[in-house]
């Protein structure tokens, strides 16, 4: 046991011996060399400590600057030592060697201090743990460290940047480097040449980025001065009386300023007048009739004369006042250079703005024609070729979408549940189309009024068997995760990818139709039928069986309509009503029994609508309105739509 105990001994006298610069350094080997340049920390002196822990090269380097700048970091003064702490809110703190990471025993709060380096040292601190994340192997810790500068941007940062873009692979930290470089060169720059070609890169950018980047360099103060200096960098001058400096403010700034002297208030006023009554009297005029502005007037204006008050200035007078003067807004950045440039490179980047703004408002316009052709391409088929108005065509819509619901409630899968969901509800309603056709509305050709009633009716019970069954609470119809988000072209330009699936299906039944119509026997016998009835009949063609199947066809595609629009829409009873009314404008505008005359109505509508709510978007209600009243006004000068139909049918 001896011999282990004077072994042991030796080895502390042989490491006491070792010089200290032969040792391996530790963190607190470091601390200890002066332990208050981090107890009492400095924005001034912190870099020296900084700046050994930088050279030592440490591993733990990092997470210690983090846990400093965090106000993790404790000190005990009992044995002159640094620490963390595994629990900071223990009543008995659990001490965390610094260098080691193991528990290093226990203390009470009491004999133990929390160090809290205020705002301007964990400043310094950040910069010096930024630079260790910039030079780190992993491109997320440097992507890290790049959103961190850009929260809190330093004129120290710009020399990092530089050296990590000298060297830097990794192609998106290099991007982001490259945008934070013009971002810290324009605001930390030396010289005016290097800033403005900083902003010049920004041009045409349209990023919410770039415009934070370039507005606060246009950001304004107003002053007022004596003359208009000529050394300021003066945004425009200011003419008092104008909505821009009304004349109460100007003079307000020239008693701040300290250029004029105050007004008299209205309790100054007052209390002047209740120091001056004499025997029940102000002025000469009695207390009692001193409950109007004139008569207060009248007595403050008989004190002046008497010498008790002092006079105010009257307006005439204040806006001799601020005549005097030179009103101006200064813009806060001095360099003329740098908020000409800025103000040129802001006006191109509105100008590509306004043109994104436009192309935004097109895919809108173009993603609405497409929900509309796709709801009125069934009733622009059955209305062409029977001339029958039917009011349960947004019903058909309707009850596709609730095809889609009860699809997917049964099938889990929300791609496979759309692409069953299609073609079922096309099927469903191409039935209940057919239905229809044989039980109601074959018996009222040539009878519009009674088959508009007729079909209104027909809506109205397929609403309520709808109510009963399902219930008045929208249904879910979720979309696929595919088509859950969006395509981003850039900050402006965008477009759901549920509108672009739509569009997409617009354009298959479009090509569809067109094929069905133009190169097969149905479509044949559906123009001929359209075109001339009766010399159809004569050729052996059957009209009441296409007028059949024509009407259910009509119908299967509301429904497919349905399943599309419910995609984004709430699955409601009422839902086909929101599209009736579209549904048959798009018809008329576009030209009766016509999928060309059709797909140019829902354009012409979806763009016109759009527009309306551009120039008015606080009201939707009222694009509606000017949508009708456009149509009314459109058919006066072309009854027969954009396309208008040919043949016999058309002299109908």
């Amino acid at each position: 046991m001896m011999k282990r105990i004077l072994l042991a001994l030796a080895g502390v006298l042989l490491l006491c011996a070792v010089p200290s610069g032969l040792r391996a350094q530790t963190l607190q080997d470091i601390l200890q060399e002066d332990p208050e340049l981090v107890t009492d920390a400095s924005r001034r002196t912190v870099g020296e400590v900084l700046e050994r822990l930088v050279e030592s090269e440490l591993p733990n380097v990092p997470e210690f600057l983090s846990v400093w700048q965090d106000r993790e970091l404790y000190f005990r003064e009992s044995d002159g030592l640094f620490y963390y702490v595994e629990d900071p809110d223990a009543d008995e703190l659990t001490l965390i060697d610094i260098d080691t990471g193991e528990v290093a025993g226990t203390s009470g709060s009491r004999e133990i201090d929390q160090l809290r380096p205020n705002r301007g040292v964990q400043t310094v601190i950040g910069s010096a743990l930024v630079q260790f994340q910039l030079n780190a192997d992993e491109p997320r810790v440097r992507r890290t460290a790049l959103r961190a500068i850009d929260r809190d941007p330093e004129e120290e940062h710009l020399p990092l940047i530089r050296e990590l873009l000298e060297t830097e692979e990794d192609e998106d930290v290099r991007n982001a480097a490259s945008a934070l470089l013009t971002k810290l060169t324009i605001a930390f720059a030396d010289s005016d040449e290097a800033r403005v070609a900083a902003i010049d890169t920004l041009r045409g950018n349209i990023s919410i980025e770039a415009r934070a980047v370039l507005n606060p360099l246009l950001a304004t103060r107003t002053e007022v001065a004596e003359t208009m200096p000529e050394d300021a960098n003066i945004a425009r001058e200011l003419e008092p009386g104008s909505d821009d400096l009304p004349l109460a403010d100007a003079y307000e700034m020239l008693v701040a300023a300290e250029l004029a002297p105050p007004l008299i208030t209205d309790e100054e006023r007052l209390d002047t007048l209740e120091a001056n009554i004499v025997d029940g009297r102000v002025g000469g005029i009695p207390l009692a009739q001193l409950n109007t502005e004139a008569a207060r007037e009248r007595a403050y204006d008989a004190l002046i004369a008497s010498g008790a008050a002092e006079a105010g200035s009257t307006e005439a007078e204040i806006a001799e006042i601020v005549a005097g003067y030179a009103f101006y807004e200064e813009y806060r950045e001095s360099s003329v250079a740098v908020t000409d440039a800025a103000e040129s490179a802001l006006a191109s980047i509105e100008g590509s703005v306004a043109l994104y703004n436009f192309l935004d408002l097109s895919l809108d316009a173009l993603s609405l024609a497409s929900i509309y052709f796709l709801a009125a391409i069934g009733l622009a088929i059955t209305f062409g070729v029977m001339g029958v108005i039917n009011m349960a065509h947004g019903e058909f819509i309707m009850l596709g979408a609730y095809t889609g619901f009860v699809v997917q409630s049964i099938v889990p899968n929300d791609t496979a549940s759309i692409a069953i969901a299609i073609p079922l509800a096309f099927a469903v309603t191409f039935v209940a189309g057919v239905a229809m056709e044989r039980l109601v509305i074959r018996w009222l050709y040539h009878r519009p009024l009674e088959t508009l009633l007729a079909t209104f009716g027909i809506s109205i019970a397929i609403q309520q068997i709808v109510r009963q069954i399902f219930g008045t609470l929208s249904r879910p119809l979720s979309p696929p995760d595919w088509l859950a988000g969006s395509v981003e072209f850039n900050d402006v330009v965008s477009i759901s990818s549920i509108r672009i699936a739509i569009f997409l299906l617009g354009v298959i039944f479009f090509v569809a139709l067109w094929l069905i119509l133009n190169k097969t026997r149905l479509g044949l016998e559906v123009r001929a039928v359209t075109q001339n009835p009766a010399m159809a009949s004569a050729m052996g063609i059957n009209p009441d069986r296409i007028n059949m199947l024509t009407f259910g066809l009509g119908s299967g595609i509301a429904g497919v309509a349905g399943v599309a629009i419910g995609l984004f829409a709430q699955v409601v009873p009422d839902l086909g009503s929101n599209y009736i009314v579209q549904s048959f404008m798009t018809v008329v505008v576009g030209g009766v029994g016509n999928i060309f005359g059709t797909l140019a109505g829902a354009a012409l509508i979806g763009f016109l609508q759009k527009g309306i709510e551009w120039m008015n978007p606080s009201n939707t209600l009222a694009a509606q309105t000017y949508m009708i009243l456009f149509v009314i006004l459109f058919i006066q000068f072309r009854p027969r739509g954009i396309i208008a139909l040919r043949g016999r049918a058309a002299g109908d």
